[in-house]
């Protein structure tokens, strides 16, 4: 006689089944839900739905501008390059031109071409000059001070690489696609609450830096208030140099010059050399799959192959079967992400460092690592063994998404490291310069493969946990999406995707509710406001340590349904908005 296991039995036992085993579609829906309207609405929050193509960005104001080049006959990378140029001048705690970030592109066969997916790396780079103790203090420990200062600044990638998008794929000319951020920092922009309050709570951190001072308040010190006109007239004047000079202008031209400059007197240690040898890498994106949806993962110094992993244990259990939010579903994120969180001592970048990606994304690598994972007790230090993903190979930061009516797709996340970066800015330039070099390993304690991955040497490709990403449906884009926010990126990804395919929310229902984080070892499970208080005991009960946390991420989400294109931008953040063409 057949026995119907519960979830929690379920989740014991499938580690040793296989991949084909596990539920491919959410449950079907109770057929006669109860509800107060005569139209079901079987979820709370709603997308934005337009037609011939969607931006979605943490500010309106350059999601609006995006839309705009699409309404003008711009494809996705158009719009994608003249939405990170607008948020360098509406969003100057993330949005950047002296930072960096990632990029996936997905152009659609088109004219005999056929389709193709590139993964653009342009995150920032270590100096030619970097030394071991470039960021440490008397007692060789990470210096914060320095951190944020010029010291810690990486060479910038955002230009390099928002060009690069373009000199392959754009359509409308380079100029135009700047224009309007050239405009808003000319004319200024009205600031927002949340803008001017996040503008106002720098005074502190800016106070050494007269250039970044000058920027950012009136004179005096005084901070703008909400709905103030801030303008920003010597980042037009780099823009309009970048328009009409390309990246060439921003690395080795007279801009360039003036940046290394300042970076210098500043007492940082990239020079004009630096620059002029900076390039964005272009290269094929981390292939996976999800429960039959493939994956376009950005490969490492990012950190798609952790989400890849994280993504590839969970196949291994009936995520819905456990349902959303249950204590069986909670435990089972919260261990898969520990065992991810431990193998990212394995992510590091060039030039002496290679990633094992394909072995950390592969399902059978996953799935002896899925076998550790307990249904009544939580791993720890103690018994979370190191994996060896070798055998598996083979020979303020924020996000936008992009996707046009001809089906091409731009996931792209990029950011200064901490929000407002070094809180430097180059003279005359209008530049906010990131702290990224602050990423590395700068410890002289300890060693092994963390310290390895991300030692501070000449020339290294600084890592980060970002992470866009695009779901395939029948070979087209179905899903474009990413998010800032540090350390709580990958499980952020890793919810909204199994909230989607298991668990079968709409796009923005998937995004906005409650989440988690955890880390590795003996780190704390954090729980986002939302989850019942009931839950808290009983994740104890199985060895977790609960602790309440703010907000995580802010999540840009696209997904395309037929001619429809559904926008959701995560309501965590303030002035987020989805904008479709029409």
């Amino acid at each position: 006689m057949l026995r119907r296991l519960s979830a929690a039995a379920l989740i014991a036992a499938v580690p040793s089944m296989p991949v084909a085993a596990a539920q491919e579609e959410p449950p079907a829906r109770a057929a006669t839900p109860s509800g107060g309207d005569i139209v079901a609405y079987d979820q709370i929050h709603k997308p934005v739905v337009g037609r011939g193509g969607m931006v979605v960005s943490q500010n309106v104001l350059a999601a609006q501008v995006g839309a705009q080049i699409l309404r003008k006959g711009g494809n996705a990378v158009d719009a994608a390059v003249a939405t990170g140029f607008a948020l360098a001048v509406t969003l100057p705690r993330a949005g950047n031109v002296g930072g960096g970030g990632y990029m996936l592109v997905h152009m659609a066969a088109r004219g005999g071409r056929p389709a193709q997916t590139i993964a653009i790396d342009y995150y920032g780079q270590a100096s030619r000059h970097t030394t071991p103790d470039l960021l440490l203090d008397a007692a060789g420990k990470l210096d914060q001070a320095k951190v944020m200062s010029m010291k810690g600044v990486a060479i910038p990638g955002t230009v390099a690489g928002l060009w690069e998008a373009h000199r392959r794929f754009g359509s409308l000319p380079w100029g135009t696609l700047l224009a309007p951020a050239i405009a808003m920092a000319d004319k200024g922009v009205p600031l927002s609450e949340d803008e001017a309050k996040a503008n106002a709570e720098q005074r502190r951190l800016m106070a050494d830096d007269p250039a970044a001072m000058a920027m950012f308040f009136k004179p005096g010190g005084t901070a703008y208030a909400p709905g103030e006109t801030f303008r920003q007239p010597d980042l037009a004047a780099t823009l309009r140099a970048i328009a009409a000079g390309g990246a060439d202008a921003f690395y080795r031209g007279p801009l360039a010059q003036k940046l290394a400059a300042g970076i210098r007197a500043g007492g940082g240690i990239i020079d004009a050399v630096d620059l002029a040898g900076y390039r964005a890498i272009v290269s094929e994106p981390i292939w996976s799959s999800y429960r039959g949806r493939r994956i376009a993962y950005m490969p490492p110094t990012a950190s798609g192959v952790s989400v890849a992993e994280a993504m590839n244990i969970l196949e291994r259990f009936p995520v819905a079967e456990a349902k959303w939010g249950s204590v069986a579903n909670l435990h089972l994120l919260s261990e898969t992400m520990k065992i991810v969180s431990a193998d990212r001592r394995l992510v590091g970048g060039a030039p002496d460092w290679q990633t094992p990606a394909r072995g950390l994304a592969s399902k059978d690598y996953a799935t002896q690592r899925a076998g550790l994972i307990r249904p009544d007790r939580s791993l720890d230090a103690r018994t979370l063994p190191d994996g060896n993903p070798y055998p598996f190979e083979s020979k303020d930061t924020t996000h936008f998404s992009v996707v046009d009516a001809q089906g091409n797709a731009v996931s792209n996340t990029y950011t200064l490291s901490a929000s407002y970066g070094a809180h430097v800015v180059a003279p005359g330039t209008g530049v906010l310069l990131n702290n990224s070099l602050g990423n590395l390993s700068w410890s002289r304690r300890g060693g092994g493969a963390t310290r390895d991955a991300t030692r501070p040497v000449p020339g290294k490709r600084v890592g980060s946990t970002i992470t866009p990403l695009i779901v395939f449906r029948d070979d087209r884009p179905w899903l474009v999406t990413g998010t800032p926010g540090g350390g709580y990126i990958i499980a952020t990804m890793v919810q909204l995707l199994s909230n989607v395919i298991d668990h079968g929310l709409n796009v923005a229902e998937a995004a906005e509710r409650p989440r988690i984080n955890q880390g590795g070892g003996d780190a704390p499970l954090e729980l986002e406001g939302g989850f019942s208080p009931d839950i808290v005991p009983l994740l104890e009960a199985k060895g977790h340590r609960v602790r309440p946390s703010n907000t995580m991420g802010s999540i840009q989400s696209i997904m395309v349904e037929g001619d429809a294109f559904l926008g959701a931008a995560d309501t965590r953040r303030p002035d987020a908005a989805a904008v479709p063409a029409r």
